[in-house]
């Protein structure tokens, strides 16, 4: 089986399980001070709700349907609307393949804030999460950030193009307007500049925005670091298990790959027209299962490793992390969830497959990764699986980034973290792959929900304090609990069940010298 095929399994997987989700006065002033919380904004005034300690304000347009002529085009601004516009139900998702309503009108946002925070003239920093889902599912709506808002910061979430509708690139759609893929990233920029327009009426204070998210999400915080059009609209950056695909395809094939969609889809004269005409279901019976940004000459104009070793990109502080045991998730959903095993006689093939080696590397990979140190086969492959694609990248991309920005590195760590998304498999899950968001959010689309134990609710506790600590300062914690990483001093903090402390050995316990000889 090829690595592509492994990751379409995995990611058939993973969309399965997240598709099963319920889920007049001067622009952004206060509009009130009774009842519901109600703001002016740029384009009309909103009504809210109280929840709790919380005040919300749910489903927020920050950029027209991207419909009709609209569909493969840059955002554009939201319509005004006359009266005051309830925002208190979660809008719908954007296309994807889900048991729930989705919809390409799907340019929404939510706000969190303490309560009364838009009256009581208090200034909260900012933190806008970006969900993750491999670019083809998800939305904003499946975290609650309150446990993040109580400790005093106003959370945005949002929602953004996906799959073929997000990130499609073609020649006739560049021919158009000069755009071409990317859409996904361009309406996280919208909703970034709807934030520096609009938050100081919900509390929230313009300057101080903290970009974060995982997966998907973290590698949109960092194209985010690396685009010129997102500079200035963020102060601080959190990049949670986004390391994964530094560098990116090049428009020439992702032209490519969206000539050979078009296609498949249904239009063999490949034109603009006959594109947009395409029911949304076309696209997804035919996209790939997993879809990455690319480079596109202008909102991402070079390749990320490239931004990231050069310099070109926007200088914040960063927060930069993965999970001790990244892959286990995507072993499970392409092996064990798909009726296959890792065996013994197997394992070199598969170690091929997860990797992308060639036999002779894979040989040399077996030997570091020996199956009789580990519980099963399977634990032997994600082992190797996760340090290829998420800590030793991480930590290339630390090197870079402290060389030019404070920078803050961590590995989530708690190996008895609840499974949410997957059922029990041969071997153990341990911190796998999204594990860390049920410590930070109340997770909506968690598919077999569990509790947190004792001690994990304090780890739980100490990691909504660094995230919110680094939105209100720009670092975590002090230099003793969590010292900045550097080349010279390459520190960074683990995150367990006894408490956070300090790892100085991190490249050889993921044995990335190896993976930077091979790849």
């Amino acid at each position: 089986m090829t690595r592509i095929a492994i990751r379409a399994g995995f990611a058939a997987v993973l969309l399965a399980a997240l598709a099963q989700a319920p889920a007049a006065a001067a622009p952004g002033a206060p509009a009130g001070a009774g009842g519901p919380p109600t703001v002016v904004t740029d384009a009309g005034t909103l009504r809210g709700e109280t929840a709790g300690t919380t005040d919300r304000f749910l489903g927020v347009p920050y950029a027209a349907p991207p419909t009709g002529e609209l569909r493969w085009r840059p955002p554009r601004p939201a319509a005004r609307w006359d009266g005051v516009r309830a925002a208190t139900e979660t809008p719908p998702r954007c296309v994807q393949n889900s048991t729930a309503v989705t919809s390409e009108d799907c340019l929404y946002l939510n706000v969190h804030t303490p309560k009364g925070a838009s009256r009581n003239g208090r200034r909260y920093p900012v933190m806008v999460y970006v969900h993750g889902g491999a670019f083809v599912s998800g939305m904003g709506g499946n975290y609650d950030p309150t446990r993040l808002v109580e400790r005093g910061t106003v959370v945005v979430t949002i929602n953004y193009r996906l799959g073929a509708l997000g990130f499609l690139a073609h020649p006739a759609l560049a021919a158009a307007d000069g755009s071409s893929g990317n859409y996904g990233l361009m309406d996280q920029q919208a909703a970034l500049r709807w934030v520096q327009r609009n938050i100081g009426g919900f509390g929230g204070h313009r300057g101080k925005v903290t970009v974060f998210g995982e997966s998907a999400g973290g590698l949109s915080v960092l194209a985010h670091l690396a685009s010129p059009g997102s500079a200035g609209l963020f102060s601080a950056a959190i990049s949670q298990s986004g390391a994964y695909n530094l560098a990116l395809r090049s428009r020439a094939d992702a032209q490519a790959e969206g000539t050979e969609l078009a296609a498949a889809a249904g239009c063999p004269g490949q034109t603009a027209a006959c594109l947009r005409g395409l029911p949304p279901s076309a696209l997804l019976a035919r996209q790939k299962p997993v879809l990455f940004l690319q480079t596109d000459g202008a909102v991402l104009p070079r390749s990320l490793d490239d931004a990231f070793r050069t310099g070109r990109f926007n200088r914040v502080p960063v927060v930069n992390g993965t999970t001790r045991d990244e892959s286990t998730y995507f072993v499970a959903t392409g092996y064990d969830l798909a009726g296959r095993r890792v065996t013994p006689d197997n394992y070199l093939t598969e170690i091929q497959a997860m990797t992308g080696v060639p036999r002779d590397a894979a040989e040399r990979v077996a030997a570091r990764y020996p199956l009789d140190e580990y519980p099963a086969p399977a634990s032997a492959l994600a082992a190797a699986a996760t340090d290829a694609d998420f800590p030793c990248p991480a930590l290339r991309l630390d090197g870079w980034l402290s060389r030019r920005v404070p920078t803050y590195a961590y590995e989530f760590s708690d190996r008895d973290a609840p499974q949410l998304y997957l059922p029990p498999v041969s071997f153990p899950y341990g911190a796998s792959h999204a594990s860390e968001l049920q410590y930070l959010f109340d997770v909506r689309n968690a598919v077999h929900p569990a509790p947190l134990a004792p001690d994990q609710r304090a780890l739980a506790a100490t990691m909504r304090g660094h995230w919110t600590r680094f939105a209100k300062t720009g670092k975590p914690a002090s230099h003793r609990v969590w010292p900045a990483y550097s080349d010279a001093a390459p520190r960074m903090i683990s995150y367990t069940p006894s408490g956070p402390g300090i790892v100085r050995d991190f490249a050889a316990d993921h044995e990335c010298d190896l993976w930077a000889a091979l790849r």
